[in-house]
């Protein structure tokens, strides 16, 4: 049975914000994501639009893109799939999340830094 302590669940909680923003928003799975959603752009009468990000295909392409949309959807799954791998290979899990952490602390600190700048 799987027990966490303070700092497995800091590991895991920041592990996983940093893979669920690497999924769903940044640039260098893009590609990943267009092929599971599209834009579609909607203007409204002014000169600002609105840009919704819809679920292509059908079945399981379009359960994924559902998922990919949504950050809190994909939350729930990242942090389910890294507990399994903590769990289930806790020698390579640990390494999995450490990396992802670090980088979940490294981008929180850039955001600060850029809010502060």
């Amino acid at each position: 049975m799987l027990e966490l302590d303070f700092f497995s669940l800091l590991l895991l909680g920041l592990a996983s914000f940093r893979l669920t923003r690497l999924i769903v928003f940044d640039a260098i799975t893009e590609k990943i994501r267009a092929f599971f959603l599209k834009e579609v752009v909607q203007e409204n009468g002014q000169e600002e639009e609105e840009i919704y990000l819809v679920p292509r295909g059908s079945g399981v392409r379009k359960f994924i893109g559902e998922l990919i949309s949504c950050f809190w959807c994909t939350g729930i799954w990242t942090s389910g799939l890294l507990i399994v791998l903590y769990s289930l290979l806790p020698s390579v899990g640990i390494w999995v999340l450490a990396i992802l952490s670090v980088a979940a602390v490294a981008s929180l600190l850039e955001m600060l830094v850029q809010k502060l700048y």
